[in-house]
């Protein structure tokens, strides 16, 4: 695979009738993007990166629900919409979540409408998942657009997981343990973009210029 994430072409997906635009400012061919990677690579300071670079208004951050504790620093609301277990599991017998999976003992979730109703205005629906997240929203939406985000080195990454300081010894084991074979995924992927340390900038700007290389392409499938 290219060391360059935009040398990497991307995948062979049918085309299909978009949903109808709104007359909003947006895309003529907005796409389901998933950014997704190991834990503690990255993601949220990379979505951070991205909603300060002042692009067009065709990007649309979809808030994951999660079960998980809030940290210090997150806000409900921005950070996740975070619920109980009981609301979560209401909203995904009821068909409201795209993909929905348990996680390092706590539930994740992307909700449909937000998607929906994002790709219906003619945005780009960008969503910050996991990869068992990524795996399922690949399956049921071929046309997603798949964003692999690679720390360094697996000692950057295991650097980021201490300097949270929200897990125990024990749960830093199993974090560990699961993004090394998480990172043996990243062929599933259309791009692999390496986050590399103090430069999230760069990283942002190398998804911003994938998303508007393919929007280019034309329209992929994207009914959800």
């Amino acid at each position: 695979m290219s060391a360059n994430p935009l040398e990497q072409p991307a995948r062979a997906v049918p085309s299909v009738d978009r949903a109808p635009s709104t007359g909003e400012p947006g895309s003529p061919n907005p796409m389901l993007v998933v950014i997704s990677g190991p834990s503690g690579v990255g993601k949220d300071t990379i979505i951070e990166a991205l909603q300060q670079r002042g692009h067009r208004p065709a990007y649309h951050y979809v808030i994951t629900c999660t079960t998980r504790a809030r940290r210090p620093n997150e806000i409900d609301g921005v950070s996740y919409n975070f619920v109980t277990v009981p609301e979560f599991l209401a909203m995904r017998d009821a068909d409201e979540l795209l993909e929905a999976n348990e996680v390092h003992g706590n539930w994740y979730g992307t909700p449909r409408a937000g998607v929906r109703d994002a790709l219906i205005r003619g945005q780009h629906a960008i969503l910050k998942i996991d990869v068992q997240g990524a795996e399922v929203v690949k399956r049921k939406v071929p046309g997603a657009l798949l964003i692999f985000v690679l720390p360094p080195s697996l000692e950057t990454l295991a650097e980021h997981l201490r300097a949270r300081r929200t897990e125990t010894a024990e749960q830093m084991e199993v974090r560990q343990r699961d993004a090394a074979l998480e990172l043996a995924r990243k062929e599933d992927y259309d791009y692999v973009v390496v986050n590399e340390e103090n430069r999230v900038d760069v990283t942002a700007e190398r998804i911003e210029q994938i998303i508007t290389q393919e929007e280019r392409r034309g329209p992929r499938q994207v009914a959800v």
